[in-house]
């Protein structure tokens, strides 16, 4: 499992889709989830990985987003989340209040609309919409902060976390061209 954290969070990083330190990750398992530390970064060895319980304790080091992490692990059947900060994202949910309609042939597929939610980072707001938004979808953008996506494994996350970018570059760019 752990080799997954490193592979994913180098595709985020060459995809530029995280800058820096920014995002996290993490990988439900029986006992809690495994989280990225707070201030890691996401393509680093996987001595950057955490065990979180799933009862609120906070493991010390771990993402300060792990309120949404284990807010959406209590409340659906996902097995990993990925949150990144995909400019193209964030740019667009900064210009609506509630949600994205995709015009791409990918994102009317996989995610004809994405839902745009608010709160302040690492906030347990943040979490009860993150998590609310998940239940019955893949892919949430927080407004302003990033993407929360969520699925089976690192790899669909992943997935829906460059899908929201890409349609979110697409409607720019159709945008910008007219």
């Amino acid at each position: 499992m752990q080799p997954d954290f490193t592979r994913i969070g180098k595709r985020l990083f060459s995809e530029h889709l995280v800058g820096g330190n920014f995002g996290n990750m993490s990988v439900r398992i029986d006992e809690g989830y495994f989280i990225t530390k707070t201030g890691s970064y996401l393509d680093a060895d996987p001595e950057q990985i955490v065990l979180m319980p799933l009862n609120g304790r906070v493991t010390p080091g771990a993402s300060s987003e792990w309120r949404v992490h284990t807010a959406v692990y209590n409340t659906s059947e996902h097995k990993a989340i990925v949150h990144a900060h995909p400019p193209y994202a964030v740019a667009l949910s900064l210009l609506t209040d509630s949600e994205i309609i995709t015009i791409d042939s990918e994102g009317k597929l996989l995610a004809p609309t994405i839902q745009v939610v608010d709160g302040p980072c690492g906030s347990e707001k943040l979490a009860d919409v993150v998590a609310e938004g998940l239940s019955s979808t893949n892919i949430v953008i927080a407004k302003g902060h990033g993407t929360f996506a969520a699925g089976r494994d690192l790899d669909q996350a992943y997935l829906y976390t460059s899908l929201a970018e890409h349609c979110c570059k697409v409607l720019y760019l159709t945008k910008t061209y007219r």
